[in-house]
């Protein structure tokens, strides 16, 4: 799966085609950094926010995980929603039930917490506009 251009769209990953996963294989999902970008460089007011696209781009499967970002302070980064999360994932049950929203986010969050993807968005943050 290569997408096309650097700014492309985090939210992309809702067009791509639904990859049905079970839950419990969850964490064999090998999600590397397809691009982060920067929607606003903060100033006093305001902290900088973007969003960050990962992805499992293997044979066997095209899944993708997307979400956005905040700059609590000055290199401190933290997901803005942690039950927001965006994946053409549909995770199921041992029976074969596809799983809520609120149910996928709760299996992907520990993958989430294992990937660089802070240090992904503090290098796009170094980045000159």
């Amino acid at each position: 799966m290569t997408l096309p251009g650097a700014m492309t769209p985090a939210w992309i990953v809702y067009a791509w085609a639904p990859v049905l996963w079970q839950a419990a294989r969850a964490p064999q999902l090998h999600l590397v950094h397809l691009g982060t970008s920067v929607l606003t460089f903060g100033d006093a007011n305001e902290p900088c926010s973007g969003q960050t696209l990962w992805g499992d781009d293997s044979e066997a499967c095209a899944a993708g995980v997307a979400w956005d970002w905040i700059e609590l302070r000055q290199g401190v980064v933290a997901m803005s929603d942690p039950l927001g999360m965006v994946t053409n994932l549909r995770l199921t049950d041992a029976h074969g039930a596809v799983l809520s929203q609120t149910q996928i986010a709760v299996h992907l969050h520990p993958l989430v917490h294992a990937l660089p993807w802070q240090s992904e968005v503090k290098r796009a943050l170094c980045k000159p506009s």
